[in-house]
């Protein structure tokens, strides 16, 4: 089961690099402007992908973390947020499908907070080399999203902090092929990755595995 919520993660990321491209993508380009030139933009764009992904999985920690003391204290809670997993995760079956967008409205939920970071990112541009991209990514990686927050309702439902962490770390390694493929214009595969039949499947896909994940649920109410 761990496994495949796992692999359903990376699906996730991997489905909704083009949506991260909309958010993050403008700061892609923007790499190459703070990146010195006549140099590899190489290291500078993973040490920035490594920061975004490095706050993912530390956000998954919390939330796994604070769902397993939850479910403790509560045990009920825990079939409770097990629900809302599988609840969010056909809100963001929908939302990737282009059948419902209503998810787009959680993400007014951290704009407050995304206030108060966005700035502190300033301090480490331009690079003067590529771990200067790290914390700038680090800081990036909080920016509000949909897909982040329905894919941490996992990771609060998962029941430890670590399992929590992977869930979220495999989530970002989902969308990092479409943010490197982005950041060097290789338009071809761009165009595969936004293919409305590539999107379809993988919202089918994990609109199923929802429908699954509501059913098993289900037996602990019974």
């Amino acid at each position: 089961m761990t496994e495949i919520s796992l692999f359903s993660a990376l699906l996730i990321g991997l489905a909704g690099g083009v949506h991260c491209i909309g958010m993050c993508g403008g700061v892609i380009s923007a790499l190459r402007v703070v990146t010195p030139a006549d140099t590899n933009p190489l290291p500078y764009t993973l040490s920035y992908n490594l920061g975004r992904i490095s706050s993912y999985t530390l956000a998954g920690a919390i939330t796994g973390a604070l769902g397993q003391m939850s479910a403790t204290l509560l045990p009920v809670l825990g079939p409770v947020l097990a629900v809302l997993s599988g609840v969010m995760l056909i809100a963001l079956a929908c939302y990737l499908g282009q059948w419902w967008l209503g998810l787009r409205h959680i993400e007014s939920l951290g704009r407050h907070i995304w206030k108060r970071l966005q700035p502190l990112s300033r301090r480490f541009v331009p690079f003067k080399s590529p771990l200067a991209a790290y914390p700038y990514g680090a800081i990036w990686g909080w920016l509000p999203c949909g897909l982040v927050y329905s894919t941490l309702t996992w990771s609060l439902a998962s029941g430890s902090a670590l399992q929590g962490a992977l869930i979220m770390f495999c989530f970002g390694l989902g969308t990092l092929p479409t943010l490197l493929v982005a950041s060097y214009g290789v338009k071809w595969l761009l165009q595969g990755f936004r293919h409305p039949i590539s999107r379809q499947v993988i919202a089918v896909s994990l609109l199923a595995y929802a429908v699954y994940m509501l059913y098993q649920a289900a037996h602990h109410f019974v």
